[in-house]
């Protein structure tokens, strides 16, 4: 059973360069609406886990990489093909829109 992988400021970058398709869940743990899509990305991670890596990254503790990608509003969902940055979803959606996303990807 596969859950998602804790993402850091320290470990995003060798994630990227080893798997080619991410999905990072940009989170707090004081954010409603990134409770609610937790399920999903639970349910995800188990149903793409040969196919694509789902991670969460905690923006509270990960400030750079919030910077980075200029996050300003979570619950925010980044796609990354191939280490680069090429989709996001912002804000709690059905299941079905971000399998719709991955499958433009894999």
């Amino acid at each position: 059973m596969a859950s998602p992988v804790k993402l850091s400021d320290s470990n995003l970058d060798e994630i990227l360069r080893e798997n080619s398709l991410v999905v990072v869940d940009c989170w707090a743990e004081w954010c409603g609406p990134c409770k609610m899509l937790a399920p999903i990305i639970n349910e995800l991670s188990e149903d793409y886990e040969d196919r694509a890596l789902i991670g969460k990254l905690n923006v509270d503790e990960n400030p750079r990489t919030s910077m980075k990608h200029r996050l300003m509003a979570i619950p925010t969902l980044l796609f990354f093909k191939d280490g680069e940055l090429v989709d996001q979803i912002v804000g709690v959606v059905p299941k079905t829109t971000i399998e719709k996303t991955i499958s433009k990807y894999l």
